[in-house]
């Protein structure tokens, strides 16, 4: 695959576009869409084929090149080793199961998606790790995934790039192959949003982010939300892209709990990639519920906000869960002078400190979004320590000499044992109160001890045929 110069430079910026190519004596239209540093279509710019230069992103296996086929064979997986390849194939599949759950259809199918393994750990870390490509040719539409293997399979990231796969696979089924007059585009809010919902199905969303931003009045206007570009998403903070993952999820949830929400939730997702009007519209199509009038949508989804917000205070953290999930925040992410990624606890920040300010800036944020996450169901008196521990990730960064560094994460570290001591003699004092001003059994552990009282009795003979035979069988078998 190859690509004029200055579409090159747009690539290379981050950004997806439409472009023409001649290969093989038939027509290529490619629909490239970045899932890293993504940025608005831009028009073809027709270039000289003299002219061309070689794209790092190679458009199918090496010729020869091995392919895993996953269980329902939609992903082939070409690249790296066969135990990697399986990996991949794996979680290809469960990101496909968690869509096929959300959408409530079975598998039907249509356009293959091909996953191109780059690279191996300890390489040079692209601009790019992930890219997606769209080909058509003489036998169809064909959705290709880039990964490169610098840093991994980033599990996450991987798995939102399955989901935005499939949900254009959804468009391009009833299309013909050829090249595409209408842009194709899936929005940050609709995978976000996906992505929230399987959380919350898993066990794994969490209610105090949905207070805080509810309780804020909400920091997207709807029609801002849903009109936010993969460029926008990709430059904000960990602060923001948790609100806006939040909000999406919010908004997620209350189209699919609308009546028939499923069927309506499929309906939307068949023109969801190539919509070019606005997006209200099209959900107020698919989903007539929220079609009483023009603020309904966003009645709804307030609702649905409010609704996720309420949570019990047992969803605190106590503070040895705090302590555990810092401890497992506070990792520095970098490469050594062997070039292999490593993580440090920030003790070792001396080492990141070392490298250059862009290595440095890739190191701390890991342990910056472990942090804001952390922060909404920690332990409360240690939000004032996660503060300051964020005043040192942005000191690291800045290389500052003003600032002792070291001293600050020795003041941090007593006051964290401080804190765990004060901790473990509070708990041990509300023991030794209950145990001794007790005067009567709380009836907590009731269920418990008859069904010790039952175990001690031994179970009730039977009296019929059948275990009248088995107890003989026994007796033979003890002989």
């Amino acid at each position: 695959m190859t690509v004029c110069r200055e579409n090159l430079s747009l690539i290379q910026k981050g950004g997806s576009l439409i472009f023409p190519l001649m290969r093989r004596g038939w027509r290529v239209l490619i629909f490239c869409t970045w899932c890293c540093h993504a940025q608005e279509p831009v028009a073809p710019v027709p270039t000289p084929a003299a002219e061309l230069p070689i794209q790092e992103w190679p458009d199918k296996p090496a010729a020869g090149q091995d392919v895993t086929r996953s269980k329902s064979l939609q992903f082939r997986i070409s690249g790296s080793d066969p135990k990697l390849r399986g990996t991949v194939s794996f979680l290809a599949e469960q990101a496909k199961t968690d869509f096929l759950g959300l959408t409530g259809e079975k598998d039907e199918w249509k356009i293959p998606v091909t996953v191109v393994l780059h690279g191996k750990q300890g390489d040079l870390i692209p601009k790019r790790t992930l890219a997606m490509d769209l080909q058509y040719g003489e036998d169809g539409f064909k959705l290709i995934i880039n990964a490169h293997l610098a840093q991994g399979i980033e599990q996450q990231r991987f798995h939102s790039a399955v989901l935005s796969a499939l949900v254009y696979e959804r468009s391009l089924r009833t299309m013909k192959s050829g090249p595409l007059e209408e842009r194709l585009l899936v929005r940050p809010w609709l995978v976000e949003g996906m992505s929230e919902v399987l959380a919350w199905k898993r066990g794994e969303g969490d209610r105090r982010l949905y207070q805080a931003i509810f309780q804020a009045g909400g920091l997207y206007d709807l029609e801002d939300m849903l009109g936010v570009s993969q460029s926008d998403y990709d430059n904000y903070d960990s602060a923001m892209r948790a609100a806006f993952r939040v909000s999406a999820g919010g908004l997620m949830m209350a189209l699919i709990e609308q009546p028939s929400g499923h069927e309506a939730f499929r309906s939307f997702l068949a023109e969801a990639a190539r919509f070019g009007g606005e997006m209200p519209l099209l959900l107020r199509k698919h989903f007539p519920g929220l079609n009483l009038s023009k603020k309904s949508l966003e009645k709804w989804w307030a609702l649905q906000m409010a609704n996720q917000s309420r949570f019990s205070l047992s969803e605190v953290m106590s503070i040895a869960e705090t302590e555990l999930m810092l401890a497992d925040a506070l990792k520095l992410r970098y490469r050594n002078e062997e070039g292999l990624a490593v993580d440090r606890d920030i003790n070792s920040w001396a080492e990141l400190a070392a490298l250059d300010e862009g290595a440095r800036l890739f190191g701390v944020r890991h342990a910056e979004e472990a942090l804001v996450r952390l922060s909404y169901r920690c332990f409360p008196s240690y939000r004032p320590l996660l503060q300051e521990y964020q005043l040192v990730l942005h000191e690291i960064v800045k290389h500052s000499k003003k600032f002792d560094i070291a001293a600050k994460l020795n003041e941090l570290d007593e006051s964290r044992v401080l804190m765990s001591q004060r901790g473990k003699r509070a708990a041990d004092y509300l023991d030794w109160f209950e145990i001794t001003r007790a005067r009567q059994t709380s009836g907590v552990f009731d269920d418990y001890m008859k069904l010790k009282q039952r175990l001690d009795q031994g179970l009730m003979q039977d009296d019929d045929h059948i275990s009248k035979y088995l107890d003989r069988a026994e007796k033979l078998y003890k002989r």
